[in-house]
């Protein structure tokens, strides 16, 4: 008989594919007692053109990941654009809707049993196709992979109670927002897509949160060691949050390719400096400033007196969403880079951000707060300092401060499109890179014991490790 398979369905993103291979490579090999796994990747296509041509380099990336493992890449056919989207929420959600008659047609053709469907957190409209399936008779279950921390969880399972309790927008909120296993909530710090509840994001935000209950469990990319609270804020289904599936919090996934050769420029850079001694701005794959704001960290970074590694993006072409290389002479102020030679760098292009934050040298992270670059820090040990631009990152700055206590917090005027001025940045690099600050201090206390908790829990016998041999065990006997 041919070796039962789990099916993952990821969006196109990097973030999210590459997370979700990894945790069915980690899933694979939980696999004990002489049974077997396979796993089949469904790809889908995107269908604008800048983002196929990036897709492509993301899969070979994939297959890379995943040579000599039972692994096989399943590309789906294409789909047209969906017209008239107001956000990337609702554009991602409804080509998923697309795509369901190709998923449904993918998994119904497989050679070999299906064993379970894991799913993005973003392709919960795909959750009935398990339930579709005419054989066999028993439908397989249908899990969601998420890829965001349990604290943008507990959001996501309250958010449709809220959507009922709050009459106007929730940034007007009266008071705080009450969500499951993390402290008082500033209405500032929700996430993105819901702070204007006319637009679909916010809709579709809701319409995933109800879907997660009808999943036959949710993978978790965080540790039982990183979250606790939340966790069993979840588990015991509070404050108006709905009956959730069963939990699995498999993380953290961080996937580590080999170091670049010949070392990349900025990893050479970082062997010039001392230990510690620099902090590192860096704001993902879809963050970027205009000139504005680049002066306004130019001058921070500058007054501050410490040693940094920027990485410095430029805004996107039109009707594209990834930046572009950075021009420096547009950006930056004239004779910064002159001024600062030696204890700074600026890179106008992206690096390879775990290499990095893996350097001795690195002391500090300003950071975007996208849940797998706060995950790529904590398994480092380095401190953070948040500066939230997108998506869930808002509340993901919050929880890194207020929850678990790894970042010194920096004030980001949302209002203003999440800017920051340069006395602000100075005031928190000072205080995240300086030796005798005690806020400073705490987080890298706090950053040093997340990192024993990531390591511990990946490791065999780890909470995590454990989980997944749960979990692979229960698939093996339902094939």
């Amino acid at each position: 008989m041919a070796t039962p398979t789990v099916v993952l369905l990821p969006v196109w993103g990097a973030g999210h594919l590459m997370p979700m291979l990894e945790a069915g490579k980690r899933l694979l090999g939980s696999v004990g007692g002489g049974r077997a796994l396979s796993v089949t990747v469904l790809v889908m296509r995107p269908p604008t053109e800048h983002e196929a041509r990036g897709l492509e380099s993301v899969i070979r990336r994939a297959e890379e990941a995943a040579a000599g493992l039972d692994v096989r890449f399943h590309r789906l056919p294409g789909v047209e654009a969906p017209a008239g989207c107001a956000g990337p929420v609702e554009f991602i959600s409804r080509v998923v809707e697309l795509h369901a008659p190709h998923v449904r047609a993918a998994v119904a053709g497989l050679a070999c049993p299906v064993a379970a469907l894991l799913l993005d957190l973003f392709c919960t409209p795909l959750l009935d196709v398990a339930r579709d399936l005419v054989a066999p008779a028993v439908p397989p279950p249908a899990y969601v992979y998420f890829t965001c921390s349990a604290a943008a969880l507990s959001f996501f399972l309250r958010l449709p109670a809220m959507c009922d309790e709050v009459a106007g927008e929730f940034g007007d909120m009266d008071g705080a927002a009450d969500i499951p296993g993390l402290p008082p909530v500033p209405p500032l710090a929700l996430p993105t897509p819901i702070m204007r509840r006319e637009l679909p994001e916010c809709k579709w935000y809701a319409y995933h949160g109800r879907r997660f209950a009808d999943a036959d469990g949710i993978l978790v990319n965080t540790a039982a060691e990183l979250e606790p609270g939340v966790l069993s804020a979840i588990a015991r289904r509070g404050a108006g949050c709905p009956a959730a599936p069963a939990l699995y919090p498999v993380g953290p996934v961080v996937s580590f390719a080999p170091p670049t050769e010949p070392p990349h420029p900025c990893v050479r850079w970082l062997e010039t400096q001392p230990a510690a001694s620099v902090v590192l701005l860096c704001f993902g794959s879809r963050g970027f400033f205009g000139a504005a704001q680049a002066r306004e960290v130019a001058r921070g970074l500058e007054r501050s007196g410490h040693r940094f590694l920027w990485v410095l993006r430029g805004p996107p072409a039109p009707g594209t969403w990834s930046p572009v290389d950075a021009d420096l002479a547009e950006l930056l102020p004239e004779g910064f880079v002159e001024r600062t030679r030696g204890r700074g760098l600026v890179w106008p292009a992206a690096v390879p951000q775990k290499e990095v934050l893996a350097h001795a040298a690195v002391g500090g992270f300003v950071t975007h707060c996208g849940w797998n670059s706060v995950l790529e820090s904590l398994w480092f040990g380095v401190p953070m300092v948040p500066w939230p631009l997108y998506a869930e990152q808002h509340l993901n700055a919050f929880t890194l401060v207020a929850a678990m206590g790894v970042a010194v917090a920096m004030d980001v005027d949302r209002r203003r499109g999440n800017f920051v001025e340069a006395a602000e940045l100075e005031r928190a690099v000072r205080a995240l890179m300086g030796g005798d600050n005690e806020e400073g201090r705490k987080a890298r206390e706090k950053a040093a014991e997340m990192q024993a908790g990531c390591r511990k829990a990946v490791e065999d016998g780890g909470s995590s490790t454990a989980t997944l041999t749960k979990l692979s065990n229960a698939l093996c006997r339902n094939d």
